[in-house]
């Protein structure tokens, strides 16, 4: 179906039906001016055979020409299903106090902000990725989308912020992925959330919660500890131990069937979402066809200056 994504131009049709109305009226008003000759014998021998219905080709063709140069002016597009891929892959990384430890180099945030933009890089470019970041409460930053440099933009400009709510990281994770279009596809697309964090959970809903929830959805949540047992802060001017907590992470990356990782290498992020599987969607998107009219026009451009030509020996 031609649909006009600026259907306004079509006014410029309007002049172009102006036209071929004083056509058609010049012609049924002919006889008005035509010369009386009572010796028609004499007249068949002094003029030439008339062209009859050819003679209104070229006009009708330059006529049609203008008519569909002036429906080209509203950009006339066709309704086209783009497929889509769905299959999605959430970030969610940590961003407490806690992160600034510098048992990890320089410290466990910036390893984790590499760490992720190494995964944004292998990522297929057809997955949605999204990213969620969590301290005392969990916030989606950017939306699964394919576009990756919003991403990566995201994680350059991570703040830290106090306490770890880890079991609403996931919870947050979730629902972004449920918000994903269906497009015409059937449930929830195949998703993984990649979780990095140094560990203990202190506000929020529980790991374990948030473990059982991600099961329910089928949802494998694959884990990314950084920072040692010897990690220290300093909080309000005082030094405190942060220990990272490898037990709760791996327990998530376990109970979900994902991945837990310590130090993970390029090759080992790819195992998050090799076997995630793909679910297509279609999304009705409008192609513009003016070359398609412009194209046209010009053949009845042609058309109307080949047959005046071979016809009358003139260009219209």
């Amino acid at each position: 179906m031609i649909r006009f994504l600026q259907p306004w131009w079509l006014l410029a049709v309007l002049p172009v039906v102006a036209l071929a109305g004083l056509y058609v009226w010049r012609q049924l008003h002919r006889r008005a001016y035509a010369l009386r000759f009572t010796n028609v014998d004499l007249l068949r021998t002094i003029a030439p055979k008339g062209l009859g219905w050819r003679r209104h080709v070229p006009a009708t063709a330059f006529l049609l020409c203008l008519l569909v140069l002036a429906a080209a002016l509203a950009r006339p597009s066709v309704d086209t299903r783009e497929p889509l891929e769905r299959a999605t892959v959430m970030l969610a990384i940590d961003v407490s106090l806690s992160m600034q430890a510098d048992d990890v180099s320089p410290n466990r945030l910036a390893a984790a902000q590499e760490a992720a933009q190494q995964f944004v890089e292998e990522l297929p470019a057809s997955y949605n990725l999204g990213l969620v970041s969590f301290a005392k409460a969990a916030n989606v930053l950017v939306p699964p989308t394919k576009d990756r440099q919003a991403v990566v933009t995201a994680v350059d400009g991570l703040v830290l912020a106090e306490s770890t709510a880890t079991g609403e990281a996931v919870f947050t994770c979730l629902e972004a992925i449920r918000s994903v279009p269906a497009d015409g596809a059937a449930g929830i697309p195949p998703a993984r959330i990649v979780l990095l964090s140094d560990g203990y959970r202190t506000s929020g809903r529980s790991v374990e919660e948030a473990a059982a929830a991600a099961q329910a959805a089928n949802v494998a949540v694959s884990t990314i500890a950084f920072g040692t047992d010897g990690g220290q802060v300093d909080i309000g001017g005082q030094l405190q131990r942060v220990p990272v907590d490898r037990f709760a992470l791996a327990e998530l990356a376990a109970t979900t069937e994902g991945h837990f990782y310590e130090a993970a290498s390029v090759n080992e992020l790819k195992q998050v979402y090799q076997d995630m599987g793909s679910s297509i969607g279609f999304r009705t998107e409008p192609r513009e066809v003016t070359q398609w009219y412009a194209g046209v026009a010009l053949l009845l451009a042609l058309c109307a200056g080949a047959t005046s030509l071979l016809w009358s020996s003139r260009i219209l």
